[in-house]
């Protein structure tokens, strides 16, 4: 790596950005050198709130109601424009509603801006494949007279940020294997709702579609799928049959399973770059969007601590800003238990399904009848340390109001080998759905048919839902998890197995939440509420 002394000096007073420090990417395989310094980037830097958002809106607020209340003040966005253009940056975008700056310029001048050196490595990304990318190490800085008003910056280095969380397994090696329309059935969703009027964006990060998969899949099911329609985003396109094994699976299974249970709602799929940057920009296109979609589905994530404590930050804001325009955001709670997948022998919960503002679903294994729908038996799904549902504790996220009032959270510890940790910050998942790959979903994929699990196929189940129960009730949600957390009903609780350290148990634990829905149930509940 270059030695610290090679940093540019920035430009003018400046002073460090709170949270920008960013320790070396793990299992770097080979460094390049410099990037070159000529090479042009695009960067998105986030601005503070002129007033924070500390409770959500009794009733959803519009995108310019946000922008006055909530976004950026017309004094920090113009401060900001003006100092970066001095700078030497050219200004993309700038919006007050969502804070943001897009900037872009030479790797020499946005180095010089924030303070830092860009070198090209190549590392092991969080699928385990080789990656070239930017890197950075240790913190960034920013002008002076932006101290304060300027709370991240991201996409200077550009490494992959998150995994899909999915499993897929041959169509033939499944011990049992669902359709979306037999788990509408199994999980009793309301029966007369398909969608109309509702759309449900998907965020993605790398991969793509081919209408031919859909069709056929739908045409199979003997339904009429939805409008699908690709967002790009940061430049990002989709880039169907290049990666069948990997991101593809990701993306037809989220379009298929909200497809499939929401037929009539329109889907909208935004693709993006696998970076902390591509990743909160297409959050923020998705829930800006005008209309805005009831819900938006996550199948991407990390544990905490492979975050920057600025990106965490940005992405917790950009989801709360959802929540209040009515937006509900389900994410994936991870699919390497309760350690997910780190390496430090400490449990981490996934973010950004450990943000509060987000509905977080984990993964249970089902034995079902789809004829029928009766569920012969439901419990937490564990094959082991590397296909298994994420959920436990945030280290960096508070326990929020409405899991407060939870029973002791140590009776959910396994006795051994691990001790109970002393003090607990938000609880993942929320709620759950089946996601083990030995009783998962059956869709297509490039051409071929084949069954997949993981929680990411529970996001997708839960945002097709959100969506039937906004066109139930003529309302949008945002942060429904009060909501679900004040009904005593409407789900099928979870209570045997674990996901590593935590065990099931009667109500709310640490493995599948509240449990799996019983959809016209849950919709009763919500009723009695509204």
């Amino acid at each position: 790596m270059s030695d610290q002394n090679t940093t540019p000096k920035p430009a003018g007073d400046s002073v460090p950005l709170a949270g920008s420090e960013r320790p070396a990417a793990a299992r770097i395989q080979a460094t390049h050198g410099p990037v070159d310094p000529s090479r042009r980037i695009e960067i998105t830097v986030i601005l503070r709130r002129q007033v924070p958002l500390t409770q959500m809106p009794a009733e959803p607020i519009s995108r310019t109601d946000l922008a006055a209340r909530h976004g950026a003040s017309s004094g920090d966005l113009r401060l900001a424009t003006d100092t970066f253009t001095r700078l030497g940056a050219d200004i993309l975008e700038a919006d007050p509603a969502s804070r943001r700056l897009r900037l872009a310029g030479t790797v020499e001048e946005l180095s010089r801006i924030f303070g830092t050196s860009l070198e090209e490595v190549t590392s092991s990304g969080p699928h385990g494949h080789d990656v070239t990318h930017r890197h950075r190490t240790g913190g960034l800085q920013i002008p002076a007279e932006l101290d304060g008003i300027v709370t991240a910056v991201l996409g200077l280095d550009d490494r992959p940020q998150a995994r899909a969380q999915f499993h897929a397994i041959p169509l033939a090696a499944a011990g049992i294997s669902y359709t979306p329309p037999e788990l509408a059935r199994i999980y009793n969703f309301p029966p007369g709702a398909d969608g109309s009027g509702q759309s449900v964006a998907i965020i993605e990060l790398g991969g793509g579609f081919g209408q031919g998969d859909l069709d056929a899949y739908f045409q199979g099911l003997g339904i009429a799928g939805p409008k699908v329609t690709a967002v790009g985003v940061d430049g990002a396109v989709s880039q169907p049959g290049q990666d069948p094994a990997g991101a593809d699976g990701e993306v037809l299974l989220d379009i298929e399973v909200v497809g499939a249970l929401a037929p009539k709602a329109d889907v909208l799929v935004y693709f993006a770059p696998n970076t902390d940057a591509g990743f909160l920009d297409a959050i923020i296109n998705a829930s800006h969007a005008a209309p805005a979609p009831a819900s938006i589905s996550i199948s991407w994530g990390q544990n905490e601590d492979a975050w920057t404590a600025q990106a965490r930050t940005a992405f917790d804001q950009a989801i709360a800003d959802a929540a209040a325009m009515g937006v509900t955001v389900t994410a994936a709670a991870g699919d390497n238990g309760s350690a997910d997948a780190a390496t430090d022998g400490k449990d981490h919960a996934d973010f950004p399904a450990s943000s509060p503002h987000v509905l977080a679903c984990g993964g249970t294994r089902l034995d079902a009848d789809p004829a029928t729908g009766s569920i012969r038996s439901e419990t937490v799904w564990n094959d082991g340390p590397n296909s298994a549902t994420g959920g436990g504790y945030s280290d960096t996220f508070p326990v929020p109001a409405w899991q407060s009032s939870l029973p002791a959270h140590a009776r959910h510890h396994k006795p051994a080998p691990k001790p109970t940790p002393g003090v607990h910050g938000r609880g993942v998942p929320d709620v759950s759905g089946v996601a083990d790959p030995q009783t998962g979903y059956r869709v297509r994929v490039d051409g071929k048919d084949m069954v997949i699990g993981g929680t990411s196929a529970v996001a997708p189940l839960w945002a097709a839902l959100i969506a039937l129960f906004a066109q139930s009730t003529g309302r949008r949600f945002g942060q429904i998890q009060p909501l679900l957390y004040s009904r005593n009903a409407g789900f099928h609780d979870v209570t045997t197995g674990n996901n590593g350290t935590y065990q099931a148990a009667t109500g709310w634990d640490p493995c599948t939440g509240l449990g799996s829905p019983d959809g016209t149930a849950l919709l009763a509940a919500i009723n009695s509420g509204l």
